[in-house]
């Protein structure tokens, strides 16, 4: 009897200990979050590595890829406001599985195109659905994840983005010889719509709301974040007379465009300028945004660290997106001038690890000023980011058969070198609170 009565008060002390423990719900979150982000990049570059067979089948020119590329862009960059705000105003637990089962249905379509302009409504009315996804993502995680965690959160999302783009060539390329290129469209868009059944039965849009989050878990977010609302008005008026969001927004547009490149036009130029085939097309477009998801870790890592360590919003988000602009400055003309096929790689290679470097900074400054309206925050900056990306894929055709594709990737470089100097008047410690900078 003594013994049970003392192993009784032990097990008691270790259950009291256990729910003390916070519970890692918010992780749960941004992992699936991660998956959403590699979903996006999965559907959207399927295109690009299939283009090639695509152009045979159907005898579109480079111009008209390019308009088929941008008419994607166009809407991303159009329908990224009316996505943040579905996340704003309906929580993001509803907004991101409409928005995926939506994206995920014209994924699929694009495989019962027949022209030029089928193709085009296509993948605009895709790009509407994508649009939302990065703002509803971002307000998703506006709730969850501590202020000491969002360069990292926003860091390894956007390297699951990375991901699902770096890996899908070596996969389309692989579905494409097998079977034609129109089954690619349809494998992804059946990972789309099991994604957003998974999203909504997990997820929810505050972490009071959710049973797995324990009252310690609770009350370390709460007491950092505050108690936060599922929906919220957005005072649009005050956001966009910000002037601090449009610098954000003018820094992003530089980087989209340059990006993009890389998303679209990359493989062709591959296949076109360096000769390779469909396979080794597929292996060499994945190397540089493999080091781009390295970027994307260790840029979020790198400036929460700093953050830690007492250096401040301002300088932790500031310093390492210029290095890693300067980085990419340099090292893309360096790429596009070699004649080695393996030496332009490795340089391509470091270009994206340095353009990376700066994309889960940027999206975790959106967490930083924007508090209950990062959607929305998040939403302006990717809208006129995404113009960006818009330009590049249809302008690019354009400078390659006129200029080349040297000059096509030295228009990156020169935009690399605005974005670092931009960054030097982004300043994360000030909040957007109903239009009034207020210092943190």
């Amino acid at each position: 009897m003594t013994g049970e009565a003392t192993a009784l008060p032990d097990q008691q002390a270790a259950s009291v200990t256990a729910a003390m423990r916070p519970t890692r719900a918010r992780h749960v979150v941004l992992w699936l979050t991660v998956l959403a982000y590699l979903i996006t990049y999965m559907d959207r570059v399927v295109i690009a590595t299939a283009a090639p067979v695509i152009e045979e089948e159907y005898g579109f020119s480079p111009v008209t890829m390019g308009w088929i590329f941008a008419s994607f862009s166009i809407a991303y960059a159009l329908f990224q406001i009316p996505g943040g705000w579905l996340g704003d105003r309906f929580g993001p637990r509803r907004a991101l599985t409409g928005v995926v089962l939506w994206w995920s249905t014209f994924t699929a379509a694009t495989a019962m195109t027949w022209s030029a302009g089928s193709m085009m409504v296509c993948r605009f009315l895709f790009g509407m659905g994508e649009a939302g996804a990065f703002p509803i993502a971002t307000r998703s995680l506006s709730r969850w994840m501590l202020p000491s965690e969002r360069g990292w959160a926003q860091g390894v999302t956007h390297a699951g983005a990375r991901l699902g783009g770096a890996v899908t060539p070596v996969f389309v390329a692989l579905l494409i010889v097998q079977f034609g290129w129109r089954m690619p469209f349809m494998v992804f868009a059946l990972v789309g719509v099991a994604w957003a059944a998974l999203w909504f039965y997990y997820y929810r849009d505050t972490p009071r709301e959710h049973a797995s989050v324990n009252q310690a878990e609770l009350e370390m977010i709460e007491g950092a974040l505050g108690a936060g609302r599922a929906r919220t008005s957005v005072p649009w008026r005050h956001l966009l007379g910000n002037s601090q969001l449009w610098v954000l927004s003018a820094m992003y547009f530089c980087y989209a465009y340059c990006i993009n490149i890389f998303l679209t036009w990359f493989p062709k130029y591959l296949h076109d300028a360096r000769g390779f085939d469909i396979a080794l097309m597929g292996l060499f477009a994945s190397m540089p945004l493999m080091a781009g998801v390295i970027g994307d870790l260790l840029g979020g890592w790198a400036s929460d660290l700093l953050v830690k360590r007492g250096a401040g919003l301002k300088m932790a988000r500031r310093s390492v997106a210029i290095v890693g602009f300067l980085t990419a400055a340099v090292m893309i003309p360096l790429a596009a001038a070699m004649d080695g096929h393996v030496a332009s790689i490795i340089c391509f290679c470091f270009a994206l690890f340095g353009l990376e470097l700066t994309v889960g900074v940027s999206w975790a400054v959106t967490l930083d000023i924007g508090g209950e309206y990062a959607g929305s925050v998040s939403a302006v900056m990717n809208t006129l980011g995404n113009s960006g990306a818009a330009v590049a894929a249809a302008v690019t055709g354009y400078i390659v058969t006129m200029s080349g594709w040297f000059a096509a990737f030295a228009v990156l470089s020169v935009l690399c070198l605005i974005a670092a100097g931009l960054f030097l008047r982004i300043d994360a410690s000030r909040t957007l609170r109903d239009g009034q900078e207020q210092r943190t």
